[in-house]
């Protein structure tokens, strides 16, 4: 199974971003062996006391958001494009996971938006999208969203069952049936979610909704659901970004972190 023993924060001070440190401290519950780093990413060229600056203001940050981190930090300023330059860093540093915020869809569109939505479906490893309003640590019920297609890469899965794992969470596979009249009788997918999830518990279920985001959504707020899971490759038919319509579509609307599994 996947073990998260790294992770990545981009930060540019914003709210959203705070938000994204403060749940990447709660994550770590404690665990001294979980490694963090903070990445603050300049799309212009910094002279040498820009650096200096915004890296004092990096551990300002550090020392704010996460005062009684038992596990070490490194604070990082590099210069570059927003994308590329987390996952370069992600290489670099070998991180398990991204942990990111957002402000969530706006009228105006704003770039950093759809930016997170790319770094998603690019990235080669979990993505976990913090709602700028998130002010509370919880995670007791988590949400799979599969479609009715065979799981990509069912080795992705290692990655829910640590964090369901770690934190004692109950798992809801959540496929939407958006079919008028159709009935769910059969799931290739069974067989690999309970090799998967078999020492956690978990339950399928199939509601109706001609809208599979509505439908999503909908069950998120029933269900008092904590955190929202999804296989970008799935939604994203090997990864082609023309094709990842609902993971962007997540990625921009969700109301509870969002973590994507890859």
């Amino acid at each position: 199974m996947s073990k998260i023993d790294k992770i990545l924060v981009p930060t540019d001070f914003s709210s959203a971003a705070e938000s994204a440190v403060t749940y990447a401290n709660n994550f770590t519950e404690g665990d001294g062996s979980i490694e963090i780093t903070l990445l603050y990413i300049s799309e212009s060229p910094l002279d040498e006391e820009d650096q200096s600056a915004l890296e004092v203001k990096l551990h300002a940050l550090k020392d704010r958001f996460l005062p009684a981190l038992k596990s070490s930090c490194q604070c990082v300023v590099r210069s570059g494009s927003l994308t590329e330059t987390i996952l370069t860093m992600q290489k670099e540093t070998g991180a398990d996971l991204i942990i990111m915020g957002t402000k969530g869809a706006s009228e105006e569109g704003e770039p950093a938006i759809s930016r997170t939505s790319e770094l998603v479906l690019e990235a080669d490893c979990a993505v976990l999208v913090v709602p700028e309003n998130t002010d509370t640590f919880t995670v007791q019920n988590i949400a799979l969203a599969l479609g009715k297609n065979e799981i990509d890469d069912s080795f992705a899965l290692g990655t829910l069952h640590d964090v369901a794992r770690k934190f004692g969470a109950k798992v809801h596979i959540l496929t939407i049936n958006n079919e008028e009249g159709a009935m769910v009788t059969e799931d290739k997918n069974e067989s690999i979610l309970e090799y998967y999830l078999e020492t956690l518990h978990y339950h399928h279920v199939f509601p109706k909704n001609t809208d599979i985001e509505k439908g999503i959504f909908d069950y998120v707020r029933e269900k008092n659901i904590d955190m929202l899971a999804i296989l970008p490759r799935n939604h994203a038919k090997k990864s082609k970004p023309s094709e990842g319509r609902l993971t962007r579509l997540l990625t921009l609307h969700t109301e509870v972190p969002l973590l994507t599994i890859d």
